[in-house]
Formats: structure tokens, sequence, C-alpha cells
């Protein structure tokens, strides 16, 4: 007897800030891969479907969109980043955000 099906990812690759086609509220949305992939006796061996689509955060409204457009919207948000693909800059050890100016292990709380 074989055993064998398919299974869905899906990734988040990006949140950006569009324009709604549904809604027309400009809103954050979500860039989403969702890949299907064949499995063999529960295995996952390869993926035979690939698709990219945004979701709107305010209405809920969702748009598939090619490769080519997923990889441009994914490489202009990267850029506008500073390369960073997490949207964070990186910190130094033991500086926290906002506390420029104050000498390492002084609390700037306590009086």
């Amino acid at each position: 007897m074989i055993i064998f099906g398919t299974r869905g990812y899906l990734y988040q690759l990006a949140v950006l800030t569009l324009v709604c086609g549904w809604c027309g509220n400009p809103a954050a949305h979500t860039l989403r891969k969702r890949v299907t992939k064949f499995t063999l006796f529960f295995v996952p061996l390869f993926p035979f479907s690939t698709k990219y689509a945004t979701q709107c955060t305010f209405c809920g409204g969702e748009q598939q969109i090619p490769k080519e457009q997923a990889d441009q919207l994914l490489a202009q948000h990267v850029a506008a980043q500073g390369g960073n693909p997490f949207g964070q800059s990186p910190q130094q050890p033991g500086h926290a955000p906002g506390s420029q100016g104050q000498a390492q292990g002084q609390n700037p709380y306590q009086q």
C-alpha cells in the first residue's frame, strides 16, 4: 500500500503599505507565499504549486499576484528597510533603543 497526498505551507514574506484594490484604503498588506508539496508516506518531497498573494489587513481582501510582481514588491521592501528584510536596524550589544548618552550600567529611571 502506498500513501501519498499533498501538504500546504504558508510563508509571510513581508508587510507592505499599499492602496487596497478592494476597499481603496492605504493600509498594511501581508505578502504571502503558498507552497503545495507532494507527500509520500507523509514526507513532503517536492513542491508542485507556488502562488503569491497580498492580503489587506483593513478589509481582508486578498489578491493573487504573479511571482515577478511579488519579487519586485519584496525587493522594494528590503531596499526601503535599508537592506534588512525584517525592518529593524541591528542593535549593538548592551544598548537599548533610546538609551543614547547613557553610560552603560546606569539605570535611567533611578534617581
